[in-house]
């Protein structure tokens, strides 16, 4: 049976079998009537061998959602399977919001929230840091809700798919709002560095794209809350906002863009970077990323911009984006408010399997982790010395699934699990 591949193309699985799952029941069937290991696949959007197996992968995103609304308690309950996208457009016609979106609203709740995925905000937590429960099926059938509050909880959201099948997921919601979009061009590196912080504080979501050897930053994109705050205005830092004819992203079709321009629109039509309507993102390429503190952004940027002239040949585009500090023992943003160094790059797995272990050389001294469901070369010695919470993770899954089921050669090989 040929189960294929990531959406990128970038790991080819190897499990033996595929369940797609359409009730909850099925899942525990699979567990209660079966023996060796099973693990979890979302839709797909890994970079990496993360969700396969040497046993049976099974899929949730053909379980019904049901959503429930508590308005009281500002929560909604869904299946774990469903796309951001399309969560966000049944709350959004019900009032109710998000208080965030990756840049791709095709992305499934539970595949991202496993690996601790995120938008952008130094006020805004990653997608993770949005759960107040979830249900999973664990490695004997039993089905088991945790709530936020409870022992070992904070494990759970990045689980990695560690400890179970996460089947529903509950997150915080918040009254609906309108977003603004701003793009600005030639921002001088010297604003970003000298002040990083105040730079990715402008909007209620920044991001900013470069391809490193530029002479000043190519585009800052400024997501902005109408109604809080000053509108921006078309000089800002000696950047100027983007001409209508410039309105695009390296290699990625304008037409596939969220609305920019300062035209305001819905919230989950301005946070998420691509449309639902469209195709993902570029596709053909590869993903890294890693996560440091946000004091130490400006030091972090320099040192990977001293390899400049050899990451950029190989480099669709670079991201850099934040997060607030959480208590999600396997978060990114761990502890700490973060800048997260995202690279998209060009398909070309020689040179970036050569270039990466120098990127990550030259942030180790800032602790840099990093993300689970993206290419990296870290060692379990590295990764444990930049996630304090690693090895209280590792016994709580182990002490979970006792016989390994959900465990696999990716999660032994970086230590989250024995």
């Amino acid at each position: 049976m040929s189960i294929g591949a990531t959406w990128a193309g970038t790991h080819t699985f190897e499990a033996a079998g595929l369940i797609e799952a359409t009730s909850i029941d099925q899942v525990q069937d699979l567990l209660t009537t079966t023996d060796g290991p099973v693990r979890a696949l979302g839709t797909r959007h890994s970079f990496n061998d993360l969700a396969d197996t040497a046993g049976t992968l099974v899929t949730v995103t053909g379980i019904p959602a049901n959503p429930v609304l508590d308005e009281r308690a500002r929560t909604v309950t869904v299946g774990a399977g469903i796309r951001y996208g399309v969560l966000a457009a049944w709350l959004h016609e019900r009032g109710w919001a998000l208080h965030n979106m990756g840049s791709l609203p095709h992305i499934s709740v539970g595949g991202a929230i496993a690996t601790g995925t995120h938008g952008s905000g130094v006020t805004n937590g990653c997608l993770s840091d949005a759960v107040a429960a979830l249900t999973y099926v664990g490695a004997r059938g039993a089905v088991r809700t945790m709530s936020r509050g409870q022992e070992g909880f904070t494990a759970l959201p990045v689980g990695l798919g560690a400890f179970g099948i996460v089947v529903r997921v509950t997150l915080d919601i918040q009254p609906a709002y309108t977003v603004r979009q701003d793009v600005y061009r030639g921002l001088p590196w010297a604003a970003l560095l000298d002040d990083l912080s105040g730079v990715m504080s402008a909007g209620y979501s920044v991001s900013a794209f470069t391809t490193w050897d530029e002479d000043t930053v190519q585009q800052v994109w400024r997501k902005s809350r109408v109604g809080e705050g000053e509108a921006p205005g078309p000089d800002w830092l000696g950047s100027r906002l983007e001409l209508p004819e410039e309105s695009g992203l390296v290699d990625a079709d304008p037409a596939a863009l969220t609305v920019r321009g300062g035209v305001e629109g819905p919230w989950l039509e301005r946070l998420p970077h691509f449309r639902l309507d469209h195709t993902p993102s570029n596709g053909d390429e590869i993903q890294t990323e890693y996560f440091v503190a946000l004091e130490d952004g400006a030091d972090a940027l320099v040192a990977v911009r001293a390899m400049a002239a050899d990451i950029a040949p190989h480099l669709l585009v670079t991201e850099l984006r934040t997060l607030a500090a959480d208590d999600l023992w396997l978060s990114g943003a761990y502890g700490r408010d973060t800048l997260a160094i995202h690279f998209t790059w060009r398909n070309r797995p020689a040179e970036v399997a050569a270039l990466t272990p120098r990127i990550e050389e030259a942030l180790a001294p800032f602790g840099a982790r990093p993300h689970w469901g993206k290419v990296h070369t870290m060692t379990a010695d590295a990764v444990a010395a930049a996630h304090p919470m690693l090895g209280q993770a590792r016994l709580l899954f182990d002490a979970l699934d006792v016989d390994g089921r959900f465990a696999n050669a990716h999660l032994r090989r970086l230590g989250v699990r024995s």
